[in-house]
């Protein structure tokens, strides 16, 4: 039986770990040291409440080109030039964000899981920020109205070729995804069903402008057949008729439960959280709050169980270390030689994640980049995607930042080599490691308390147990 209730009013250090970890990005070093006592309620109430507080994100302003007749072709390169541009800005701006103490935590975790499951490629800095607004709007909502705002998303429309879906000639790329990938996964639909949804969506698409537009004169007004049920549906109508399927509160259940709690599936779990997920009208806040404070959240098994995808770990590390980047498109850098690039998923399913995140290349550049990055060093890195070069040469980088590890090491309170180890262990690994705190402080030779205690820290940031959460 899920276990919903709290177990007490105060909670040890590693809960609040695992909770802010798992809902945010972890907690910088002075924020630990205000919450690693708060009870699990105090501590999701906050988290919620924070979400509520954000602010959507200004969306750049993109020319109609076909209404510029007089341009030259270099000067409407350079206005698309400067679109794909803000792209990168979005990018490093929405990481650092993730980063960032005083932003909503939860709400950029909840961002980031559905970008993951909406995967979509933006070539355009309006479209992705626009894309952006819809996910942070609805991402503790209600999932009618995100799927809703994502099917009348302009990136998506181009991406999944919804542009293309007229009623003389269907076009079938986003009703297909709509159920394999957003909402029931395979095997609970067939393809008549996918034909028959195409013609659903028809005349769903966008201007040259990148806003959404419904083409009446190319929309199938037919009657149509859909999951048993027939009438003259249209988009809106396929959508409620999806969420009507409870295989659609089973899939986003366990990718949710996947991603948040487990990557290995406790199938009683997930079977009531989906139940509570359905019956309450696809309520994603109420779930997620269901899940932050039940008892089964905190269990052993789920502590350190995780490996952090790329952004995770990036958002961890600056937020750590108090990292100021001096060039924005360090963090776009990192992305690529790390393997997962926002705005730029390997295909519509996005990225698989979990073990994949890790291969020789990606293991040794995660070991090493903390210690790289604070004493300023260039370092090798093999770029795996990007959105401006997808060319996979070997480029050496230098990460121009400043750190402040001040914050970090003042967390060890001085008794003993060992036990400050054991300090700044309990802060920054969440998986439990056999490494004795002898060998850091062996392999850490260093008289001076401060330097030994960077050491330390940078230590403990170059072990396999780091890479969890």
């Amino acid at each position: 039986m899920f276990n919903y209730r709290y177990k007490s009013t105060i909670s040890p250090m590693h809960d609040m770990n695992h909770l802010y970890w798992r809902a945010g990005f972890g907690l910088s070093p002075e924020t630990w040291q205000q919450r690693k006592d708060w009870s699990r309620k105090k501590a999701v109430d906050q988290l919620f409440k924070q979400a509520k507080k954000a602010n959507p994100l200004p969306i750049p302003v993109v020319p109609d080109l076909r209404q510029m007749g007089k341009l030259t072709k270099e000067e409407r390169d350079e206005i698309r030039k400067q679109d794909r541009a803000a792209v990168i800005n979005i990018n490093s701006s929405w990481v650092l964000r993730m980063a960032d103490p005083k932003e909503a935590a939860l709400l950029e975790r909840m961002t980031l899981f559905w970008h993951g499951h909406f995967a979509c490629r933006s070539r355009s800095g309006k479209l992705a920020a626009q894309q952006l607004n819809t996910l942070r709007k609805h991402a503790l909502g209600d999932f009618r109205s995100l799927l809703l705002g994502i099917a009348q998303d302009p990136s998506m429309i181009r991406y999944l070729n919804n542009q293309q879906n007229k009623k003389k000639s269907p076009n079938e790329n986003f009703a297909r995804e709509v159920m394999e990938l957003f909402t029931m996964g395979r095997g609970h639909y067939t393809e008549q069903d996918i034909k028959e949804a195409a013609r659903a969506f028809t005349g769903w698409s966008s201007t040259s402008t990148g806003d959404f537009i419904f083409r009446e004169r190319v929309h199938d007004t037919g009657t149509k057949t859909f999951l048993g049920k027939t009438g003259r549906f249209g988009g809106e109508d396929i959508i409620d008729l999806l969420l009507e399927q409870r295989a659609t509160a089973d899939f986003i259940t366990r990718k949710i439960y996947r991603y948040f709690v487990n990557p290995k599936i406790d199938e009683q779990e997930v079977s009531y959280l989906s139940q509570q997920f359905y019956d309450s009208n696809y309520d994603i806040e109420k779930l997620m709050h269901l899940i932050f404070s039940s008892e089964s959240f905190y269990a052993a098994r789920n502590k350190g169980s995780k490996i952090k995808s790329p952004v995770e770990f990036l958002a961890g590390m600056i937020k750590t270390l108090g990292l100021t980047l001096e060039d924005e498109r360090s963090v776009l850098f990192l992305q690529r030689a790390l393997g997962q690039v926002l705005f730029d998923p390997p295909n519509v399913a996005g990225w698989p994640g979990d073990k994949n995140w890790i291969d020789n290349a990606t293991l040794m550049l995660r070991l090493n980049i903390a210690q790289s990055i604070v004493g300023a060093t260039a370092f090798n890195f093999r770029e795996k995607a990007g959105l401006e070069d997808r060319k996979r040469a070997m480029s050496r980088k230098k990460i121009e930042a400043k750190s402040n590890i001040q914050p970090l090491i003042q967390l060890a309170e001085g008794r003993s080599n060992s036990e400050d180890i054991e300090d700044l262990a309990a802060y920054l690994l969440l998986a439990e490691t056999k490494i004795k705190p002898e060998l850091i402080e062996q392999y850490s030779p260093v008289q001076n308390r401060e330097a030994a205690l960077t050491l330390y820290s940078l230590r403990l940031m170059s072990l396999p147990e780091y890479q969890m959460c």
